[in-house]
């Protein structure tokens, strides 16, 4: 049986090839969308999230918008890295849909309660949307099957030395979110800094139609994250696919602490493993990258078929 999960996810580069991925993989069925600030304004992230999903052959996904900025702070978004659009230099057509009515803390809210046990949460942007959800309703951290991240490091940061974006985008959500009771798996810099797409990956994207040649392929080459040899690495796809292959990833039981007050550590992860049995989180810590990147390609070929490419 597939895992069903709600991405919530500010769109975003890495953030719309991680949609793609949950709408192609059979293991997951992408229950909806939740939209956030971050890497471009809730406007554009919730417009980009509607695009690709049409884009991609996932019209009837439904897009719920959340929060236009951090809970305390003011927003600071990534256009540096994501470009204006958010979506680096794919331009696709404007979506013809919608957002769904109402707010994503009500959506997640409502649609975890109505089937506790069984949905997985994903987050891919900064941590606003989770954290009030999880304010307003302790009890959501019973009721999912999971939650996942793709945030924060045990290492070294992104945007600063000591923290990653998705956190230190909204260090305050974040240090709520991981005292909420619950697991988090966090999918870090530490194995998704590892994931560039290379130029062979590249050249397989290029066989895969206009999935390919209009979205994964100009979309990465403008993406002006850190700048690893191998090529951009995809960091959001690594939640998703962590998801669907667990297998890819060895993760390391935790107590992860996020850094708020700081002057020159703000959003960043603090990361005991020396714990003993007082853990919050499994941290990924290695990733098979030849086999995450046969699963994602398998993964995105399977999209373009049904868009008769490929």
């Amino acid at each position: 049986m597939p895992t069903t999960i709600i991405l919530d996810c500010d769109p975003g580069i890495d953030d719309a090839l991680a949609i793609a991925f949950a709408h192609g993989h059979p293991d997951i069925e992408l229950a909806g969308i939740t939209t956030v600030a971050g890497n471009v304004s809730l406007a554009k992230t919730t417009a980009n999230a509607l695009a690709v999903c049409e884009f991609i052959g996932a019209a009837g996904t439904l897009v719920t918008a959340g929060c236009d900025g951090p809970l305390v702070r003011p927003a600071i978004d990534a256009r540096e890295v994501h470009g204006d659009s958010g979506l680096g230099g794919a331009t696709l057509p404007p979506p013809v849909a919608g957002p769904a009515p109402g707010h994503a803390i009500d959506y997640i809210i409502d649609t975890v309660r109505a089937a506790p046990g069984e949905i997985t949460l994903v987050a891919t942007g900064p941590l606003t949307n989770i954290a009030l959800a999880v304010r307003r309703e302790p009890r959501l951290a019973d009721w999912v099957r999971g939650f996942v991240i793709m945030g924060g490091s045990a290492s070294r940061g992104n945007v600063t030395p000591a923290a990653e974006y998705n956190i230190w985008a909204d260090p305050e959500a974040a240090a709520a979110v991981f005292r909420a009771g619950w697991t988090v798996t966090m999918l870090g810099l530490d194995v998704t800094l590892r994931t560039g797409a290379t130029a062979a990956v590249q050249e397989r994207m290029r066989d895969l139609g206009p999935l390919g040649t209009e979205l994964l392929l100009p979309a990465l080459a403008q993406y002006r994250s850190v700048r690893e040899p191998a090529g951009p690495p995809v960091h959001d796809v690594c939640a998703v696919a962590w998801v669907a292959s667990p297998e890819l990833f060895s993760l390391v039981p935790a107590r992860v602490q996020v850094e708020v007050a700081g002057q020159l550590t703000a959003g960043m992860t603090v990361t005991d493993f020396e714990l003993g049995d007082g853990g919050n989180a499994l941290v990924a810590m290695d990733i098979e990258v030849e086999k995450f990147w046969e699963v994602t390609l398998e993964t995105y070929t399977r999209v373009a078929a049904s868009l008769g490419g490929g």
